[in-house]
């Protein structure tokens, strides 16, 4: 095998192992539960919302040459600033980090050691994570060349064993939309959003390696992306299926993180509690590394280097440390608003980037950013029991997407009104990251 095919294989299997972490873990097989029957429109759902955004902001991340900063430059310097500063908090110290170490101590740990200190676990996976983290050139070879591997034999053992020998029968599905739950299960792995960061980690990498062309950049992490993408749809699909054949068995009111264990002790008895441990302590950290690394990353950047990635991922680690405390559930429930309003104007921007050639007048961003960050908040009245009337009577919004058309019209006002700029030039001259 050539050097560059083995950089690609390794990439991918590193950009796998980033992405499938605490929530690619648990919410499949939730998902599966409450679709039963219908787990594979559920699943067609989540593989949008969760592997097609992921491939899409992939590919714009690579266009823009590994800046997260370029993807958001031309809908004007200011939002640009606060939505990727946003995102790189939401998929760092605030949700994403925190959620990995709470999940493999809920998953991995309490179950096979009952009485052992939350607060001391995230002592040690922190300082796991930072040592692995301090020195990002190296973060990718060592998730790719040794982590990943163990945890998709890991993976593979666990799904083969529920296929061949399924639990039980698979029930009717318990919920209406499930198509559209699909799509919110997907939002929730915050893949989508790690994609933006962790693709800049990748180019750190791949240019260290030697790959100065930003032609070969973008290919070899396309082609590194499709190989984590498959991955993740097979591993998810067989999760997913997992949680329907047990639908008979549970309710939607079990535990997200209790259901996998569930399934795995049911499956492979005390030895699947010590193989789920291992599961999900690599899943967790390899992702905890990713965007640690990512984060430190970016804001060392962002600071023009005033302030060393060393600082930076030393105190994402402490500040992951205390919110992993409170626990995967609570983190989950404080997740959904914020990732409500984040998600829409993040995926119109990925997906205007990637056709950023055709776009001449920057109007058109700035129009659709602005009116889908106020859909996100609008839909967020809407789940706190402020009536929005317009809000539910949209097309698309059963499936999650009321955001769509009122972007879609924004749009067409921005083309008729005219920029300051025809490029994307002068935005993202100015923007710092």
């Amino acid at each position: 095998m050539n050097k560059r095919n083995k950089d690609i294989i390794i990439t991918g299997f590193a950009l796998f192992a980033m992405f499938f972490g605490a929530g690619n873990l648990i919410f499949p097989p939730f998902l599966g539960l409450i679709s039963g029957s219908s787990w594979l429109t559920g699943f067609t759902g989540f593989i949008l919302a969760d592997v097609g955004l992921s491939l899409l902001a992939i590919l714009a991340i690579a266009k823009c040459d590994g800046d997260v900063g370029k993807i958001f430059s031309r809908a004007g310097h200011k939002i640009s600033l606060v939505l990727a500063c946003s995102i790189m908090i939401c998929i760092g110290p605030l949700l994403a980090i925190p959620r990995t170490a709470a999940t493999t101590f809920e998953m991995g740990i309490q179950p096979i050691f009952s009485g052992f200190s939350s607060i001391i676990f995230s002592i040690i996976f922190f300082v796991v994570t930072l040592l692995l983290t301090i020195r990002p050139s190296k973060v990718v070879d060592i998730i790719g060349s040794y982590l990943t591997p163990a945890l998709l034999i890991a993976l593979l053992a666990l799904i083969g064993v529920g296929v061949f020998n399924p639990l039980g029968s698979i029930e009717p599905a318990t919920i209406d939309g499930v198509f559209s739950e699909g799509i919110f299960q997907g939002y929730q792995t915050l893949d989508a959003l790690g994609a933006v960061s962790l693709s800049a980690v990748i180019f750190t990498t791949i240019a260290n390696k030697g790959y100065t062309k930003k032609e070969d950049k973008i290919n070899i992490t396309f082609k590194a992306g499709l190989i984590a993408a498959a991955g993740l749809f097979l591993v998810y699909g067989g999760l997913t299926y997992l949680g329907a054949t047990v639908s008979t068995m549970f309710d939607s009111n079990v535990s997200q993180a209790g259901l996998i264990v569930a399934i795995t002790e049911r499956l492979l008895g005390f030895p699947g509690k010590v193989i789920l441990g291992i599961i999900v302590t690599l899943a967790c950290l390899t992702t905890a590394i990713g965007l640690t690394s990512a984060t430190g990353q970016y804001f060392s950047k962002l600071s023009n280097n005033k302030i060393k990635y060393e600082t930076i991922v030393t105190a994402v680690c402490l500040f992951s440390l205390v919110v992993s405390n409170f626990g995967v559930d609570t983190i989950i429930k404080f997740s959904a608003p914020i990732l409500t309003v984040i998600y829409p104007p993040t995926i119109v921007l990925v997906v205007f980037t990637l056709l950023g050639q055709y776009i001449k007048n920057d109007n058109i961003f700035k129009f659709a950013t602005y009116t889908a960050l106020v859909m996100g908040f609008l839909n967020i009245l809407g789940n706190f029991g402020v009536k929005v009337p317009v809000i539910n009577t949209l097309p698309l919004h059963t499936l999650g997407f009321n955001w769509v058309v009122p972007v879609l019209v924004a749009s067409v006002i921005g083309f008729f009104i005219k920029s300051n700029s025809s490029n994307a030039k002068s935005d993202s001259q100015n923007v710092t990251a």
